[in-house]
């Protein structure tokens, strides 16, 4: 819970009090490789920051899934969009490695929001970084080609290339399997 606390202290100051009523919300989760955080259809209750381990969102479509983000250790996730509506989700949420997780309910986030002067400030940094995040990649996607995003990750996440099976991360960059493994014949 420390690395939490460290986190948001980075950003903006949290005395001790706002601390104990924030934390006092969270709670912690630990799942094993491959746990379903969330389905399609289900709605978004959490807001998870992570301890440790690697999480993947992706789009079910038949045969094909579509991963569309990842988070890694230090990071907030949520599938915000359900989060915020509380509406079901098109997308679902699933656990790559063994993971530690801290979450906030979407009650208890009202909670936190309504009797802290804080929780806004954390609600409002835990959004935005979600936000960037989904921004990057959609500016990524109009603005590089395939071969670029993939040496991207190298500079910006290069825990993914080394934890994450490449099937998930042809995906992430919107090509197939074969595809990422012919750049990385051009590349090594």
């Amino acid at each position: 819970m420390e690395k939490i606390r460290k986190h948001f202290e980075a950003t903006f100051h949290i005395s001790n009090e706002e601390w104990e009523l924030f934390s006092s919300n969270l709670a912690k989760v630990e799942y094993t490789k491959k746990h379903q955080l969330l389905n399609v259809g289900d709605v978004e209750k959490y807001v998870y920051f992570i301890e440790r381990g690697i999480i993947r969102f992706y789009i079910p479509s038949g045969d094909t899934e579509w991963t569309t983000g990842f988070g890694l250790e230090g990071d907030f996730i949520s599938a915000y969009d359900s989060f915020l509506t509380q509406k079901p989700s098109n997308y679902a949420s699933e656990t790559l490695t063994d993971a530690i997780l801290w979450r906030v309910s979407y009650k208890e986030m009202q909670t936190v929001y309504a009797e802290t002067k804080v929780g806004n400030a954390i609600g409002r940094y835990a959004s935005e970084l979600l936000y960037l995040k989904t921004s990057r990649r959609e500016i990524s996607f109009l603005k590089y080609s395939a071969e670029e995003r993939y040496l991207n990750l190298f500079v910006e996440k290069p825990t993914l290339i080394r934890e994450v099976p490449l099937k998930y991360i042809a995906s992430y960059i919107g090509i197939t399997p074969q595809a990422l493994s012919r750049i990385r014949k051009r590349i090594y």
